[in-house]
This record gives structure tokens, C-alpha cells and sequence, in this order.
């Protein structure tokens, strides 16, 4: 059982930037993927990027417009998500996910393992 702890979220300026980190203990040696979601209000779970365990490989979903980048430091079994020029529709739970597979998906029904979220609030 591996347990990903979300860190980083809070309230921000449009336009400013933010780093989400996970703690996920066991992801580095279990060689799991992993990948970040969002919930908006009223909104379903929405995929926002994901990465292979090596951390050499990566994709997108089209909301993050580039301006979010996903990685991991295996080291300390963290992965992050580096979000910049935020905008006030980034506002949303966000959500860090593990897949046994080593490489994460946009589908979430691949994903075993999930935090339990980070609130980022963007303001005009």
C-alpha cells in the first residue's frame, strides 16, 4: 500500500506560480507511475499530466496549455508539478495518483493509489 500525501497548494494571484509536490514512500522501488488530476467545482476529474517511473517520459492533457510541468526526484519519492501564469480556471482540487503500470495515463480508473488533494485557488 503506498499512500501519496499532496503538499503545496493555497491561494494565488492570477499569474503567479505554484509548485505541488506528492510524497509518495515505495514509488521509486515499486517502479509505479504516476500522474495529476484536478477537480473543479462542479467539474469531473480532469488529467492534467503524467510520468513515467524513470521520470524519463511525460504527457499532457490540452487544459494545461504548457504552462505545467510534471517530475519526479525518485530519490525522495516525491513527484511535483510546477504550474505557472495560473489562471483564475485553474482553481481546483488537485490530486496526485499512482498506477502500478510504470507509466501514468490520462484514464484515472488506471490509477490505484490516490492523495487526498491540495486546494488551489487562483484570484483575479
Amino acid at each position: 500500500q503506498v499512500q501519496p500525501v499532496e503538499s503545496g497548494g493555497g491561494p494565488v494571484k492570477a499569474g503567479d506560480s505554484l509548485r505541488l509536490s506528492c510524497v509518495a514512500p515505495g514509488s521509486a522501488d515499486r517502479m509505479y507511475g504516476a500522474g495529476w488530476f484536478r477537480q473543479r467545482p462542479e467539474k469531473g476529474r480532469e488529467f492534467l499530466a503524467a510520468i513515467h517511473w524513470s521520470g524519463d517520459s511525460t504527457h499532457y492533457g490540452a487544459s494545461t496549455k504548457g504552462r505545467f510541468i510534471i517530475s519526479r526526484d525518485n530519490s525522495k519519492d516525491t513527484i511535483y508539478l510546477q504550474m505557472s501564469d495560473l489562471e483564475p480556471e485553474d482553481t481546483a482540487i488537485y490530486y496526485c495518483a499512482l498506477t502500478t503500470g510504470a507509466i501514468g495515463t490520462r484514464n484515472p480508473n488506471a490509477y490505484r493509489f490516490w492523495g487526498q488533494g491540495t486546494q488551489v485557488s487562483v484570484s483575479e
